[in-house]
This record gives C-alpha cells, structure tokens and sequence, in this order.
C-alpha cells in the first residue's frame, strides 16, 4: 500500500497493443477518452461508429448490425422537429435531409463492418445497465433524441440478461472474427440521476454481468477504469466541475495505467518517436523563414515518411500539410 491511497492491482494482460495493432472501440465516455489518445499518438483505431452509446444491450445490437452488414433505409429513421434520425445512432448524424442522414449513417456502417472484421482487439465500455424500451416497436434505443418520456419504459436490465446476449454475441464475434480478444471496461462516470444508490445498482449489474462473461470465454478480459477512479482517486480534485465526470488529470492517470498494462518497451519507445514528430511539427519557430528552420522542416518531414514506411498504419497527413505550408522551396 502506498501512503494515503490504495493502487488497484492490474495483472499484466497477454493482451499486448502496438502500432502494428488494429482497434475497436466502443461504447461510452471511456472508448471515447481513450480512443482520443490512441488517435493522437497516431494507433490504428476505429472509435464508436454509432457514436456514443452507454447500455450493453444497445452496444450489443450496434455489433450485430456490423456484422449483419445492414444497410440503413428510411424506413429505419424517424423524423422530428424536421430533422431526420436514426434510435440506433448518435445525434452527430442526424440530418434535415433524410438521404444525407443515411449516407452519413451507411458510409460509416460499411467502413467499420470492415474495420470490425480486421481488428486484434475490441475494447467495449458499459456505462449503465438502464436501458429505454421504445414502446411502438419493444427495440432498446442507443439515444431517446430528446423525444418525450412517454414514448419509452425505461428499466434496469439484470445481469443474467446482459449475460445471455453477450454468450451468443461472443460466440458471433468468434465466428466473425476468429482472432479478435475482447477487453471490457465500466465507465467509472456516475450516472447521478438514478440517485447514489441507484448508481451503484447499475455498475454492480454490468460489474457482474461482465465477470461471468470473463470466467467464461479466454479471449475476454476487463480492465479496471471503474475501480482506479473509484478506489485510487477518491477524490474530488480528479472530478470536473460538475463533480460527476473525470477531469483530464484522471484521464491522463488512467492512461497511464492503460499504457502499463497493454503496452511492451518497444511501443513505447515508438511512441515517443510519434510524440517528437507530432512535437515538432506544433511548433510555432520565432523565423519560420530563417536557414535553420527550413532545415528543420526538411528533416521532420523526413522523418515522418521513414516512420510511415516502417509503419503504414501511422499517418502524418494532418501534421505534413501544416509544416509544409512554411517550406519556401
């Protein structure tokens, strides 16, 4: 134990990430989190392709639909306040425009349908086991849209349910993708409105749910974000503003865990390489016109294609058109 706090025990995962590693995340704020610091040191990932989704079984169907390969129609979206949506996906791909909403909905189906059948690792985060039930049709919605409480029931789902749906889904997944290994996670952001103790309610659900399906399949582990926030940072100096979700400093702790339990000394190394180019190419030179910084741009920029040839998933685009904008030659 270290003096005033207790540090959660993380075995080390089998589970080794790299730059040669392809990625899926999905579900809530912590895919997100993550996800976002994966893409900025440049991982090959695919982030919630729904967008943002915080029940199991939501999650769940969303899986299914990526490997059912469906295409959306407007049949499958509903119109309010004359905006065109889809209870399956986030508001980002709502639209006034229903052939839009569906382009946007379609293109992204079919590019992470294929992102889901090359991927090493799947990473899914449950946030809570309260689920809204569309009362027309009996489907559980990833996202209500803002349409009235009237429409749903809203309920808690038990664990022997989250566990039946994800015993067949695991077993899909396998047959979809034969190497793929599965990392689940629980967000540790209260959902404040159940109340304290409803709160705890619902993470025991998923908490349980997803032990049962870790002692049942080898290729499903779980990292522990919930419990690092929970019994690590218990306090309210990690929190935001709001004291319900985590701030960057918690963000950035739980990172470093991620990166001691996932990641080898040879990623690391790489991924300072990525650090430094990314570095250098923000940088803002006092004379971007002098001898000494055109040299500098002339050898970063080298150095990103001899990383991008040794890695093809790392990708400087954003990073190269900026830099080359003060080449002179």
């Amino acid at each position: 134990m270290e003096i005033f706090r207790t540090v959660v025990d993380i075995p080390e995962s089998p589970e080794k990430l790299s730059y040669h590693s392809s990625l899926f995340l999905m579900g809530s704020c912590f895919a997100e989190n993550i996800g976002k610091i994966l893409a900025e040191n440049k991982f090959n990932l695919s982030i919630n392709p729904f967008g943002v989704i915080y029940n199991p079984i939501s999650v769940g169907n969303s899986l299914k639909i990526l490997m059912e390969g469906k295409v959306f129609t407007q049949e499958d979206l509903n119109l309010s306040n004359d905006l065109w949506f889809s209870y399956a996906h986030h508001g980002k791909f709502s639209n006034l425009d229903a052939d839009i909403c569906l382009e946007n909905i379609n293109s992204q189906m079919q590019k992470a349908s294929l992102e889901l059948a090359n991927a090493d690792i799947l990473f899914l985060t449950f946030g809570t086991s309260w689920v809204y039930e569309l009362l027309e049709t009996g489907e559980i919605v990833s996202n209500c849209h803002k349409q009235s409480s009237k429409l749903f029931h809203r309920y808690r789902l038990d664990v022997d349910e989250i566990v039946k749906l994800y015993k067949e889904l695991i077993v899909s997944l396998s047959l979809y993708n034969p190497s793929l290994k599965i990392i689940f996670t629980i967000s540790p952001i209260r959902h404040w409105k159940d109340g304290a103790h409803g709160n705890q309610l619902s993470k025991a659900t998923l908490l349980l749910a997803v032990d049962q399906l870790v002692q049942l399949f080898d290729q499903v582990s779980y990292f522990p974000s919930y419990e690092i926030v929970m019994d690590e940072l218990r306090d309210y100096r990690f929190y935001a503003d709001d004291m319900i979700h985590t701030n960057t400093l918690t963000e950035k702790y739980i990172w470093s865990r991620f990166v001691d339990t996932y990641m080898e000394k040879d990623t690391l190394t790489l991924m300072k390489k990525v650090k430094k180019i990314i570095s250098a190419a923000n940088h803002r030179p006092f004379n971007p016109d002098s001898e000494s910084h055109q040299q500098f741009i002339t050898k970063v920029l080298l150095d990103m294609s001899d990383l991008e040839n040794q890695f093809p998933s790392i990708v400087f685009d954003l990073e190269r058109s900026r830099m080359r904008k003060n080449l002179l030659i």
